[in-house]
């Protein structure tokens, strides 16, 4: 967890930023991230990290477009340090808000010379990684948005412990009693916003802009699922991913080769982790590994006991891979020629 003495630093960055802006992952996490605290602030403006690749040089181009007079970096495990460069040069302070596994000291030893960087780590305090978005509902306090603090800690396989006061308000949402974080992602109509939401961010830049703005002033959850001029694109991408996410799912059931679930599949768009995530609900006892080819590159999600480890070890003799992530939620990259060496390194791993 963060200290109160690093709450109350983010608290005060935020009170100076006139023009922040914010960089966030591209899932529920990152989105419900800058949603509380741009709504905590009430200014602002977000921008979607995509492609797994982290925060690259390349996004320094919306920094010039938008004039910032801070930077704020929300669940996104990797900035290129010519972009925090470009940053500093610039004069801009950046407050980067993280939760994932890294090597402390090697890890602070990288960030020496950006005196302009503020970072921020629960792992690096006590070994714990709550999602961005539950540091981000307690560094803001903000009582009205418990719900969408709710649907980004649920995405990140996180029971937070304001669920029963959520249950309390609104008990149609919720379910009582749950045994995992993600028996109400996928059993309760909190659960369904939370996809929806997560869907919308697969959308056309234009239309994910829409929505953001949309969810920087909806009042309730019930407000998403209404349909309306507002609501209308944000539902319809839902009901068009959803089909398209259930197809592939029914696929993804039948790949059972003893502990491994193996899925491999192409196309326009990834839906490798929502995948992933649903058949390690779906079959807990097994290794899941979801792969997502674009090209030659290989993008893969794994899910499972030890997937950190596992992951780190399978790719460490293939030639340009790179991986990681969390100790049961890990992700890979690399060239589609190396998947049959990969996939052999995880069997004999796993079984």
């Amino acid at each position: 967890m963060l200290t109160q003495k690093q709450v109350e630093e983010i608290r005060e960055h935020l009170d100076k930023a006139q023009n922040p802006l914010f960089f966030f992952d591209n899932d529920n996490d990152g989105l419900i991230s800058f949603l509380l605290l741009q709504r905590f602030i009430e200014r602002g403006k977000g921008v979607v990290v995509k492609g797994g690749k982290g925060l690259g040089e390349n996004y320094f181009r919306k920094i010039n477009e938008l004039n910032p007079d801070y930077v704020f970096i929300l669940d996104v495990p990797m900035v290129e340090k010519e972009f925090l460069k470009k940053v500093n040069e610039k004069g801009l302070p950046v407050v980067w808000i993280d939760h994932h596994n890294v090597d402390c000291e090697k890890f602070n030893e990288s960030l020496e010379g950006y005196p302009s960087l503020n970072y921020y780590n629960p792992f690096q305090n006590d070994k714990t990684n709550e999602p961005v978005s539950y540091l981000s509902y307690k560094i803001t306090g903000n009582k009205k948005d418990l719900w969408l603090a709710l649907i980004g800690c649920i995405s990140d396989y996180y029971m937070p412990d304001f669920y029963d006061k959520f249950q309390e308000k609104y008990q149609e949402l919720g379910i009582k009693n749950p045994k995992n974080p993600f028996d109400i992602l996928y059993n309760s109509e909190i659960g369904k916003i939370a996809q929806i939401l997560d869907f919308s961010l697969k959308d056309t830049t234009t239309n994910v802009v829409s929505m953001m703005k949309f969810m920087m002033k909806v009042q309730e959850p019930i407000d998403i699922l209404q349909e309306n001029s507002k609501t209308k694109q944000i539902l319809q991408r839902y009901e068009e991913l959803n089909t398209h996410y259930q197809k592939l799912l029914e696929k993804a059931r039948k790949q059972t080769d003893g502990k491994l679930i193996y899925f491999q599949y192409g196309g326009d768009l990834s839906l490798s982790y929502n995948l992933s995530n649903r058949l390690k609900y779906d079959f807990p006892g097994k290794f899941i590994v979801v792969v997502y080819i674009n090209n030659d590159i290989a993008n893969i999600s794994i899910r499972g006991d030890n997937a950190r480890d596992v992951t780190l070890e399978a790719i460490k003799d293939i030639e340009g891979a790179s991986g990681g992530g969390h100790e049961k939620a890990t992700g890979a990259r690399m060239n589609s020629d190396n998947l049959p060496k990969f996939k052999e390194n995880v069997e004999k791993l796993i079984l």
